[in-house]
């Protein structure tokens, strides 16, 4: 088990227990028409159930001493980062990195120079679902994102994650610009930051 432990919003909570069939360990059950986290000890802090809530009424908070540590670790208050999982409602502010998740394995110092404190999503458009990435499009529409930079690899299995972005910016209903960072595959940068919309 990891330090994540599942926090649910019994006022936004409508009751309708998506997130009790989308928990595979048992961890969350319905208590007088709410969720909620009725075995911690069989939560694994993965998040099935937050893509699940159609309220937007889980969350997750960290417990762990070496939160922001790691090789990928987001900003602390955005969490999770994988796209499959972010909030369709997330709370983000006017910038979002969009990044393909090998990216992250060849920068040695990546978090420094690309996240910063920067809200971050991150998936392949390769082996994630494509229907997942229609969630970058939710997010645009509600959010007052105004610039993404998608942060990709140079090889061809990454390039769809532009377009995706690029669509998506396209259809959001109002401008946002959107910006590409090249990596090599030995972790050089070909190509800083450019406008690509």
């Amino acid at each position: 088990m990891t330090g994540r432990k599942v926090v649910i919003d019994r006022d936004r909570c409508n009751g309708c227990g998506l997130c009790v069939k989308a928990c595979h360990e048992g961890a969350i059950g319905m208590v007088e028409g709410k969720a909620a986290l009725v075995s911690e000890n069989l939560c694994d802090g993965i998040g099935d159930c937050l893509p699940a809530c159609p309220m937007d009424a889980i969350s997750f908070t960290d417990e762990s001493p070496m939160l922001g540590q790691g090789l990928m670790a987001a900003p602390q208050f955005q969490w999770p980062i994988q796209i499959g999982l972010v909030s369709p409602a997330p709370q983000f502010g006017d910038m979002l990195l969009v990044a393909s998740d090998c990216s992250a394995f060849v920068v040695d110092d990546y978090k420094r120079r690309f996240v910063r404190n920067r809200p971050v999503i991150i998936g392949c458009p390769k082996l994630d679902d494509r229907e997942r990435f229609d969630k970058i499009l939710q997010i645009l529409r509600n959010t007052s994102v105004t610039e993404v930079e998608v942060i990709r690899m140079e090889v061809p299995c990454c390039k769809p994650l532009l377009g995706m972005t690029i669509k998506a910016a396209e259809e959001c209903g109002r401008k946002v610009t959107v910006r590409e960072t090249v990596i090599s595959r030995d972790g050089r940068l070909i190509q800083p930051a450019t406008v690509v919309n």
